[in-house]
């Protein structure tokens, strides 16, 4: 039924970039050398077994993380790139590693556990075996209602492995997950032009809460009933089993088929926090059963977690393609480099990092001189909220409204962070002009999955590191792919690994970034900005975008 739309729809793109591509004038010549090198000689899956294999997990103030970056700054000097550094900024935490997690089911019957270690949480300083304790904690408590119901089971979880809550209930899914976008959606998405910019959450200023309701006339208004947030929750449950000797906490994980989200204690305290793993549902849903029969279950933990006081610095990676006539302005591409432990963050985003640094390794093959220079940047900190990036473009460009030298000089910021899937389209934050130029730039490679460029007004800072770029009012330009299987089996999760990779698709994603990024850098006029009326006005001053915990 749709092919038929689709088919139109492609040949209006196809005859409008027809009409416009006299005044972007795209060299085809060069795009046919991007095509040829980065088909026939593509380095991506060699890149991505040294920062996975290698150097993975990559959690943000880890050793393992300025390995990849140093490994990654040395590989693209190789490659001819130049200026390679590593740049610093303040963490202002110890990194932190787990080392080694062994789980066992010891009675009563005998089992291996398949569990991940919380973030910045304490190790069991060797070998522990209890009694497995379930707590079913009240439902919205306030911070007093909480209290209450910790002290009743005070004395039930000294000494004790303890199970937080009851094993969530995980359907059986009987439809088969999309991995691909139909280019109907693609293309409705990226002609379909953007909201109008929001002043606040919601599309307003912050509202205060409620201070009480009205009492009868004459009489003080009724106390509201302030519900803790899981935030709260998890610290003041955290503090609790602390004080009162458990020896390991138990979060059950929630996902299907052995799936863990593993993420990090937000106090990033190992004081303030016992041993604490994510148990995949389906160990975490047995034990709970057998304890639901009154039965004794005991359990076995050998955890070893390390803090790296030098992590309290990290650093974001930079290497450079020099310009000629336009040294001075800079194109940017890059993704993050950091990720999560449970695996060795492939799809998130090791993948995004290798499609980066291939396109810049593509044109240095080729031999292109870019009018402008060409700067790749691999950030940390993403995860704990864009840290690096945010951290970045204070350093070099500060913000609209409290502009750096080299704000003016940026041409564009080319970030990809979604997984395996081909660049199916860009989003960048700018004018719809913005998105002409690119949209006809690149109109040659639909063959390869590529259908159109759409514009943000948004600039608040989250989600990923274009958003860093965008929120201080810079062209920050962000992939948007094919799913694959990204939301529903690799983000965050312990199955993020080098296997999930669809080869064919990165290499079409670096070819086109490469295309993209080497337009922009030969183009005579830097891209459309938005002017000083335009401008949409800065939500809040940026700040870090906290992942969820898993102790909600």
């Amino acid at each position: 039924m749709r092919r038929p739309f689709v088919a139109c729809l492609l040949a209006l793109v196809a005859a409008v970039s027809a009409l416009v591509v006299a005044q972007e004038r795209p060299n085809q010549d060069v795009f046919w050398k991007i095509r040829q090198e980065g088909t026939g000689n593509s380095q991506i899956l060699r890149t991505l077994h040294m920062l996975t294999d290698v150097h993975g997990p990559r959690l943000t103030g880890s050793p393992n993380i300025k390995a990849a970056g140093e490994w990654a700054v040395q590989q693209m000097q190789a490659w001819g790139l130049t200026n390679g550094r590593l740049e610093p900024w303040d963490f202002g935490r110890a990194g932190w590693t787990n080392e080694r997690l062994a789980a066992y089911l010891v009675s009563p019957v005998k089992d291996t556990l398949v569990a991940e270690a919380l973030a910045w949480t304490p190790g069991t300083n060797g070998p522990v075996r209890s009694t497995a304790v379930q707590l079913t904690l009240p439902r919205g408590p306030t911070r007093e209602e909480l209290a209450a119901y910790l002290d009743s089971v005070k004395a039930s979880v000294k000494g004790r492995i303890v199970l937080v809550n009851p094993p969530q209930q995980v359907p059986v899914a009987f439809n088969p997950t999309t991995l691909r976008r139909e280019d109907a959606d693609v293309l409705s998405q990226m002609n379909t032009p953007p909201p109008a910019a929001q002043a606040g959450r919601g599309g307003g200023p912050p509202q205060a809460g409620p201070q009480g309701q009205p009492g009868p006339q004459g009489q003080p208004a009724q106390p509201v009933r302030r519900p803790l947030t899981a935030i709260q929750i998890d610290e003041q449950l955290n503090a609790f089993l602390v004080t009162s000797g458990a020896l390991v906490r138990i979060n059950d994980a929630g996902r299907d088929h052995g799936q863990i989200r593993a993420f990090h204690n937000r106090t990033f305290d190992l004081a303030k926090a016992p041993p604490v793993v994510v148990m995949r549902n389906e160990d975490y849903g047995r034990i709970w059963r057998l304890l639901e029969d009154k039965r004794t279950v005991e359990l076995e933990f050998d955890i070893v977690n390390r803090t790296h006081p030098e992590g309290r610095t990290s650093y974001n990676v930079v290497a450079e393609i020099p310009g000629g006539d336009k040294a001075d302005e800079v194109v940017m591409l890059g993704g993050h480099l950091d990720s999560w432990h449970a695996a060795t963050g492939s799809t998130d985003n090791a993948i995004g990092c290798s499609v980066m640094m291939e396109a810049a390794r593509i044109l240095v093959a080729i031999g292109v001189k870019p009018r402008r220079t060409i700067r790749v940047a691999l950030w940390s900190g993403e995860e704990q909220g864009l840290l690096g990036s945010q951290a970045y473009v204070r350093e070099h460009f500060g913000a609209f409204e409290e502009q750096k030298p080299a704000f003016a000089k940026l041409a564009a910021y080319f970030n990809i962070d979604t997984g395996t899937g081909r660049t199916r389209g860009m989003t960048i934050f700018g004018p719809p002009e913005a998105a002409s130029v690119l949209r006809e730039a690149t109109a040659s490679f639909a063959d390869l999955g590529l259908l159109g460029v759409n514009t943000t007004r948004s600039r608040q800072a989250s989600s990923t590191d274009a958003f860093s770029f965008a929120a201080a009012g810079l062209p920050g330009v962000n992939a948007v792919q094919d799913p694959i299987q990204y939301q529903t089996h690799t983000w965050h999760t312990n199955l993020d690994t080098f296997e999930r990779v669809v080869e064919d698709d990165v290499k079409k994603s670096a070819i086109v970034m490469a295309a993209a990024v080497y337009h922009v850098a030969m183009r005579d006029e830097p891209l459309p900005r938005f002017t000083a009326d335009q401008m949409p006005r800065r939500i809040t001053p940026p700040r870090p975008a906290a992942p969820p915990t898993n102790g909600n």
